[in-house]
């Protein structure tokens, strides 16, 4: 008979720090699917869910999906949130042979520091202890030893900007055959050490990232491990765990143990190492200023991309910070594409006023003005209204529909602003192209991301720059209250 297979997605990373909590209706902002609506949707799609059908058809197993959900990363997910989606999973854990999971691995609900953990226990409890779990997680997961407990195997992205969730299932999927077939009865370790940053942020195309995916690609190569997996962990959250780690499957844990706690050795002595280089923010708009002649053959046609690292929604930060926007004006810059401030209100009033129309409005730094910027007084002219949903094809979407809400692109001077309801970091050019915008005839384009709009935005730009802007997300560690992360801890302490 076939093996009955559970699948599912359930993600969210959480900036403990962020005064928005994360209810059920964020989550259905942003989708929710469920039962036979999962097929429908990821069927065909280069995303985790698409690669697990296909692992199904080529495997022969037949698939249960109850839910594939998500939300931006923002505040802790309420418990009535997680009981939810976490009592759809569960309920659909009956007679399985086999299950693979979709998580983000830093998610955070009122009650508990550790909801994939939590989710973890529960479908252990469920299942059994002989049924095969398997995980996918990002690369910024902060793993626990509940986690590393109630999993048979972790298996994390390996790459940043995130485009191989696709790769890494399939590896999951092909494990959870042969565990399913009693070829291996895997086992996880973790290792960490007292590191709240490090690992270049998680970029992997920074030597000491490098120098572990090699490491692990031999490990995994000689046998000696099932799978190697490198997280560089999520610093916008204040947990015990915080932190970069190794998670090591194979079938002997303590050999798994001794593996993962000698690449940690190495994280440790490269914990100094960075790649990010801030550029202050008058001399980035002085650098736009002097480029905007130069958009033409000479340049290739191609704009300055500017990217804001501390008001990025996929850290949880609250994308409406306007300290950046402020200094675009300021400045008088020409042929401008910001993207975005996420502003319900403004976007509302967009629509009141109509397109073609000019409107008078408050907008960004409404959720706390303190924090990269307050309110911006502008009269603008609406240029389009959408309803926020578009498909991406990028790096990073996969062939699936994102849905934005209410959006609008208004027109400030020579700066075109877009304005979401729901928030969301750049990283498909069609958050742009889905309102008229075309990215790569733009002197400058703003984005609001740490490092994910690098694979779409990287290839349209002459430059990239990153600004530190002090909203939500800053890279000043020592600013944030950090209370429950264990101490000493680098960089927070001298070690």
């Amino acid at each position: 008979m076939a093996r009955r297979v559970l699948i599912a997605e359930f993600m969210h990373e959480t900036n403990t720090f962020s005064v928005q909590l994360t209810d059920e209706a964020v989550f259905r902002h942003h989708g929710v699917f469920r039962d036979n609506e999962v097929p429908a949707a990821f069927q065909g799609t280069r995303t985790s869910m698409g690669a697990a059908f296909e692992a199904a058809e080529k495997f022969g197993w037949s698939l249960v999906h109850p839910l594939v959900t998500g939300a931006n990363p923002s505040g802790r997910v309420t418990d009535a949130a997680f009981d939810v989606f976490a009592g759809l999973i569960l309920s659909a854990c009956e007679r399985l042979d086999g299950v693979l999971l979709h998580l983000h691995g830093a998610m955070a609900t009122e009650s508990s520091d550790d909801g994939e953990g939590e989710l973890l226990q529960r479908i252990r409890a469920k299942v059994g202890p002989d049924v095969p779990v398997v995980a996918i997680l990002d690369l910024h997961a902060t793993l626990t030893q509940a986690m590393a407990d109630n999993a048979n195997a972790l298996i994390s992205y390996r790459t940043y900007p995130h485009i191989d969730q696709y790769e890494r299932t399939w590896q999951g999927a092909e494990l959870l055959e042969r565990a399913m077939k009693g070829e291996i009865r895997p086992r996880v370790a973790v290792a960490r050490r007292p590191i709240l940053y490090a690992l270049d942020g998680g970029r992997t195309t920074s030597p000491p990232f490098m120098e572990l995916l090699r490491r692990g690609d031999a490990l995994e190569a000689s046998c000696d491990a099932l799978v190697v997996s490198v997280q560089a962990g999520f610093s916008s959250a204040d947990v015990h765990d915080i932190g970069p780690s190794i998670a090591v499957t194979h079938d002997d844990r303590d050999k798994a143990q001794a593996i993962a706690e000698e690449l940690m050795d190495y994280a440790w002595e490269q914990r100094h190492y960075s790649s990010i280089h801030f550029t202050p923010l008058k001399e980035a708009m002085a650098r736009a200023k002097a480029g905007e002649g130069t958009l033409g053959p000479e340049a290739g046609g191609k704009p300055l991309v500017i990217s804001d690292y501390s008001d990025n929604p996929g850290s949880g930060a609250y994308g409406d910070a306007t300290n950046l926007l402020r200094a675009v004006l300021e400045a008088g810059l020409r042929n401008v594409g910001f993207h975005a401030i996420r502003d319900p209100e403004a976007a509302l009033a967009a629509q009141a006023a109509g397109v073609g129309n000019r409107v008078r409005l408050k907008l960004g730094g409404k959720v706390d003005p303190n924090t990269g910027g307050g309110p911006l007084e502008l009269d603008a002219h609406v240029v389009a209204l959408t309803d926020g949903h578009f498909i991406c094809y990028g790096p990073m979407g996969g062939g699936v529909w994102r849905n934005y809400g209410l959006s609008a692109l208004l027109r400030v001077a020579d700066v075109e602003i877009i304005v979401i309801t729901h928030n969301g970091q750049a990283t498909d050019l069609a958050q742009f192209t889905s309102l008229g915008v075309d990215p790569t005839r733009k002197s400058t384009v703003i984005v609001k991301s740490m490092q994910h709009f690098r694979a779409a935005f990287e290839p349209i730009a002459r430059e990239v720059i990153e600004v530190d802007t002090g909203a939500l997300s800053t890279r000043n560690f020592k600013e944030r209250p950090y209370q429950k992360v264990r101490r000493p801890i680098f960089p927070l302490d001298d070690i």
